[in-house]
């Protein structure tokens, strides 16, 4: 009943979808307010029907309705529930009707929130989603429909949840990734419209600017979370490989950062409007391919969905949104030129514009890396991959480029920075990252050079976001004579766009400063029998003992898997540090697939890793992997801090005051 019900509301919606694009279209031609009114009904309508086939797809999971073919294939009776839900994106047909429910999310906000402002531009800001919204449906309703039967006599019991998706971090991490990639259509058809109705101006950035932050700080917190989940789910001691599909994600929101940046410089200085308007049509069109990348089959990834043939569809679709793009910024181009110009290059315009430069470098980096295997291939019939030392190569100076114009953008001033200006706003935080990065080196005998010019540049630009707190607090007393806490906080309120961008800033430098510590980790490759010791460093392994479990012995735990467990007593500088337990994990309902359960103790300097990668359980004999991590949980709490920052300058309280108007 759920699989019929939720197929005939993705057949529906994509009836009435297409009447809204054709009512929009008379709307336009027309300037017949009655079609708009009827096409806003379609779209809340459709929208609200995908919905409903999500919620379709989401109870015949819960269920274990084996009787479709999805839900056999990505869950089974033994899964537990929390990651049946997660079923939903766990294949490529779920992940389609994912990505249009929460399109249709947006959509429907959209339209409710902007009912009756911006009457120039919401009929092509309509038509737009609408055209990505068809497209969606095309696919889910005519090529991976996630409500397939089972032919009739088949018996299935279901296969079971990938082991690599069973765990709490693909519980958030894919949703977060999703509300971000989908979340930068709003901003994008809202260009889209502008540039079509030649409404050129600032509104439409100003009207977009809250949703870009939330998706930025949406996708931000995507692809930290899928570092988290690499970190201790996938066992090889890093949170950032460089994989095609992590790389996907990096991408638009490369692009994305640079975009955040670079309006500021349109709304202050009516500059940059060209380049505003390449941004985010590059950001979307980066989103479509990152979905592309994990559906077309081209790159291997542990991230992507299988080989299917919808690799050409999201190439066409990604092809249209190019070429449209284009075609307009060309019929525009004129239109677009800025009012004004840059005076200075030593100016704070100037800075804004070298840091997207240097962000679209980065990205460009990226995607040549990413792609390189597939150029390669269809050229030489080879396929020669690229690897983490050729991204690091290129990505490690250009992120401390990155880092030092972080510092530098706010000592400089609006239009032009004068010699006085520079030697008086420089000198203390150069000086004082200078002598930090010598005493550094010197007292911990660190001699290699980016970890020293990375301390250099982070603690220079803590020192110039501390001395624009310091001068804000300064002047904000002397002006309203409030105490200092009152005056910190004042000052903050007066200006979140400004402040909350410095919180954001220290986030980044903290992530910087794990960044750092990968240049210290330790690794070792043990085989240790019961009762052996051995030492890492400062640390002291003793292996106590192993054990197997299953659900024979451990019901409420071990329900669709078997493990291996060991025992380990970790002693550090002579004093007892932690008990840890890593295991090797069977699951049953997947074919046996093999799973290393990492063990891990973290503190604020660094982490002590542990991975077991068998043990023989007539013998006792274990091998492990054995890493210490520097500094990663700065990496974690410069997201905090980043978030923090970010809120800070959406300013929740009159986002939804907005809102509700």
């Amino acid at each position: 009943m759920y699989a019929l019900l939720g197929n005939s509301l993705l057949t529906i919606s994509f009836i009435f979808t297409i009447y809204g694009l054709i009512a929009t279209l008379l709307n336009i031609r027309n300037k017949d307010d009655r079609f708009l009114r009827s096409a806003k009904v379609a779209f809340i309508s459709s929208s609200a029907m995908i919905l409903g086939s999500a919620l379709a797809l989401i109870h015949e999971l819960m269920v274990s309705n084996f009787d479709i073919e999805y839900v056999a294939k990505y869950t089974s009776a033994e899964t537990p529930a929390m990651f049946k839900f997660s079923g939903l994106w766990a294949g490529m047909e779920g992940s389609l009707l994912f990505w249009l429910a929460i399109l249709s999310l947006y959509f429907i906000f959209v339209i409710l929130q902007n009912r009756t402002r911006h009457p120039k531009l919401m009929p092509w800001v309509i038509f737009t989603l609408g055209v990505i919204q068809i497209f969606f449906l095309v696919m889910s309703n005519f090529f991976e429909n996630p409500f397939t039967l089972i032919p009739d006599g088949m018996i299935v019991t279901g296969r079971g949840l990938n082991p690599l998706l069973q765990h709490w971090a693909m519980l958030i991490h894919p949703p977060l990734l999703y509300l971000g990639f989908i979340g930068f259509s709003i901003p994008f058809a809202f260009a889209m419209s502008a540039i079509i109705t030649k409404n050129l101006d600032a509104v439409w950035i100003q009207t977009t600017r809250r949703w870009t932050l939330v998706t930025w700080i949406l996708l931000t917190l995507a692809v930290v979370l899928g570092g988290k989940w690499a970190y201790v789910e996938l066992g090889w001691g890093g949170y950032w490989a460089w994989d095609p599909v992590e790389n996907a994600s990096l991408l638009p929101w490369l692009t994305g950062t640079a975009y955040l940046h670079s309006v500021l410089i349109q709304e202050k200085k009516n500059m940059l409007r060209l380049w505003n308007m390449i941004l985010i049509m590059l950001t979307f069109a980066l989103t479509i391919f990152g979905t592309y990348l994990t559906r077309s089959g081209i790159v291997s990834s542990v991230h992507a969905f299988g080989a299917t043939n919808l690799g050409i569809w999201f190439f066409g679709f990604l092809v249209l949104i190019l070429s449209v793009s284009i075609f307009l910024l060309i019929l525009r181009r004129k239109d677009l030129k800025s009012d004004n110009r840059l005076e200075s290059f030593v100016s704070r315009e100037s800075g804004f514009l070298f840091n997207n430069m240097l962000f679209v470098a980065m990205m460009l980096a990226v995607l040549w890396g990413t792609m390189y295997p597939v150029f390669s291939e269809a050229v030489s019939g080879y396929k020669i991959t690229v690897g983490s030392p050729y991204f690091n190569r290129i990505m490690v100076p250009l992120g401390l480029i990155l880092l030092a114009l972080t510092g530098i953008g706010p000592l400089l001033a609006w239009r032009k920075t004068s010699p006085r200006s520079l030697r008086r706003n420089f000198l203390w935080p150069v000086v004082t990252g200078l002598v930090a990065a010598a005493l550094w080196g010197v007292l911990y005998d660190v001699k290699l050079i980016y970890p020293l010019l990375s301390a250099a540049l982070i603690v220079f630009v803590m020192a110039t976001i501390s001395m624009e707190f310091y001068r804000g607090v300064k002047a904000r007393k002397r002006i309203t004579g409030e105490n200092i806490f009152k005056a910190f906080f004042s000052m903050i309120d007066k200006n979140r766009s400004r402040y909350g961008g410095y919180v954001v800033h220290v986030g980044i430098v903290m992530m910087f400063a794990g960044f750092t510590g990968k240049a210290f980790d330790k690794e070792a490759d043990l085989s240790m029998m019961p009762g052996e010791v051995r030492t890492l460093r400062n640390y002291e392994i003793v292996y106590q003992d192993y054990w197997f479990e299953s659900s024979e012995t451990n019901p409420g735990t071990r329900s669709n898997h078997v493990a291996k467990v060991v025992s380990l007593d970790i002693n550090k500088d002579g004093s007892h540090f932690d008990d840890m337990k890593p295991e090797k994990r069977f699951y049953t309902d997947q074919d046996n697939q093999p799973h290393s359960n990492v063990a891990v103790k973290t503190t604020l300097n660094e982490d002590f890793y542990v991975v077991l990668g068998d043990v023989d359980l007539d013998t006792g004999r274990a091998t492990l992997k054995v890493r210490i991590n520097s500094m990663v949980t700065w990496v974690w709490l410069g997201t905090l801090v980043l978030l923090l920052g970010t809120l800070i300058s959406i300013n929740i309280e009159e986002f939804f005051r907005r809102k509700t108007r």
